[in-house]
């Protein structure tokens, strides 16, 4: 153990050290998730974050500069993200037709989610500026942080609310959708994805996509709508509370 902890200090030195660790340990995180049957607790994402973080705790290697190499993948967020509208498109005519819909399960879903974690939250006593930074936790994290400065919430704390719940919507959607009876037709592949995509924004849209190609579209349109509501709508709710 030893010599890999120093072995592990002397490469974080090198420029693109979090970069290529990021991969490494997503790459083997990956194979034993497929190798278990793609089963929620083997979420690549949520192995990948734990041995990560371990190693830097343990080596105490400082996050920037592990973020230095990492950085060129978090560059690749924005354009993952445009990627899913994809599917949404080869989905047009549908969406042309029930968009009402869509967008009235956008808002009932994200002011539930909103609804429920402030409630939860002020029920056992946290501060005010912490009720503020769990409002936006089902929004993706980095719009989740603009909100949570906008509302007077701490937006470290809205991203590390942001990430767990995209992590324990992964983890526990299967289990809740067979409790809910919500099967595998094709309407109810769109119900899963969009109400996955609602709660679990981006993690959740991957986790959908891994799945089924009608979740993972529709994952993806619900993290969208979730970004522009929770953009919009936060805001001016906040300044009544």
């Amino acid at each position: 153990m030893p010599d890999f902890v120093q072995l592990w200090v002397y490469l974080s030195s090198a420029p693109l050290f979090g970069l290529t660790a990021t991969l490494a340990v997503y790459v083997v995180a990956h194979a034993l998730y497929v190798r278990s049957g793609q089963a929620p607790w083997a979420n690549p994402v949520l192995w990948s974050v734990v041995v990560l973080g371990t190693a830097l705790l343990v080596t105490q290697v400082p996050y920037p500069t592990y973020f230095a190499g990492a950085q060129f993948i978090h560059f690749l967020l924005g354009p993952a993200v445009v990627a899913l509208g994809f599917p949404l498109w080869e989905r047009r005519v549908e969406l042309q037709r029930n968009w009402g819909r869509f967008l009235a399960a956008a808002l009932a879903g994200g002011a539930t989610a909103a609804i429920v974690a402030v409630s939860l939250g002020w029920a056992v006593g946290l501060p005010q500026e912490v009720l503020r930074s769990l409002a936006p936790k089902s929004v993706t994290a980095p719009v989740a942080m603009g909100v949570a400065e906008k509302i007077g919430g701490v937006p470290a704390l809205a991203a590390v609310f942001a990430v767990l719940t995209g992590l324990i919507g992964a983890l526990s959607a299967r289990g809740l959708f067979r409790i809910l009876r919500i099967g595998t037709s094709d309407v109810e592949w769109v119900a899963r994805g969009f109400g996955l995509g609602t709660v679990s924004h981006g993690i959740g849209a991957a986790r959908a996509l891994q799945v089924n190609a009608d979740a993972g579209a529709y994952a993806g349109l619900a993290l969208s709508l979730q970004v522009l509501l929770a953009a919009l709508l936060m805001p001016l709710v906040a300044r009544w509370f």
